[in-house]
């Protein structure tokens, strides 16, 4: 289901509709939060990519339940929020205009028939229109904070069953080659019985940290990306209550890391 904050709120194109929506925050916000598959929109004029309701609706289109976990750590974190508004399967922000599954022929085990067969200048329309406005914006924001921002957090969800395999990991900590604010929560995880681990079900070698790499690293930022499993985020209770505990546990590791910088 579209969430509201992505159809009033965004930056827009005339082709692609509103493509980055930002949920405000103080200058002085020490945290900022991404949430690159916050959507499963798809511009009238592409008609779907030519996918069923189900698949659409499905994990393969956005990552369901992720933006409202997001935006539950921004109002608690009162930091600001930069969201894609337009599916994945149009463009993946998460991804280099150069990155084949930046705009999938095929994700898991479906075909993308709206993808299929584009040519060069198709796929760099796509970034023109999605990638380019998004990552002008957060770098924006980034620059707006510059001095008191210390850390970048990127929010995602996984489906539960990948490819037919069942997956136990329910909460994913990801880090790439800066590793310090993913091991101070690691350090100190939240006493919830939840499956948590590092580098689950992604790592770096999957290029799902591309967003930390742009934005986070060449910026001094502390970072981690958060992959929660979605089928512990299906309502609007599951959302806030996971919000909550992952804002919480951020606030403290990020506490921690800055003493340790500090020190």
């Amino acid at each position: 289901m579209e969430n509201a904050f992505c159809m009033g709120l965004g930056q827009d194109d005339s082709n692609m509709g509103e493509v980055v929506a930002v949920q405000a925050a103080p200058a002085e916000a020490t945290l900022a939060l991404v949430c690159e598959h916050a959507s499963n929109r798809f511009p009238a004029a592409m008609d779907f990519l030519g996918l069923p309701p189900n698949l659409r609706d499905s994990h393969i289109a956005w990552d369901p339940g992720a933006l409202a976990v997001a935006q539950a750590m921004a109002a608690q974190l009162n930091a600001p929020l930069v969201a894609g508004c337009v599916s994945r399967l149009v463009y993946d922000c998460n991804r280099p205009p150069e990155a084949p599954d930046a705009v999938p022929e095929r994700s898991e085990v479906f075909d993308i028939p709206g993808n299929t067969g584009l040519s060069a200048e198709a796929r760099a329309a796509r970034a023109e229109h999605v990638y380019h406005p998004f990552r002008a914006r957060l770098a924006s924001e980034i620059a707006q904070r510059r001095g008191a921002l210390k850390a970048l957090v990127t929010m995602h969800s996984f489906t539960p069953v990948y490819r037919g395999v069942p997956r136990a990991v329910q909460i994913g900590i990801l880090h790439g080659t800066d590793s310090r604010l993913a091991d101070a929560m690691l350090a100190a995880p939240p006493d919830c019985g939840y499956d948590i681990r590092r580098n689950a079900p992604y790592d770096a070698s999957d290029g799902v940290l591309h967003t930390l790499d742009v934005h986070a690293i060449p910026n001094g930022l502390l970072n981690v990306m958060i992959e929660v499993r979605n089928d512990l985020i299906a309502t609007a209770a599951d959302q806030r209550a996971m919000g909550a505990l992952l804002a919480g546990w951020v606030d403290r590791a990020l506490r921690q890391s800055l003493r340790g910088v500090a020190a």
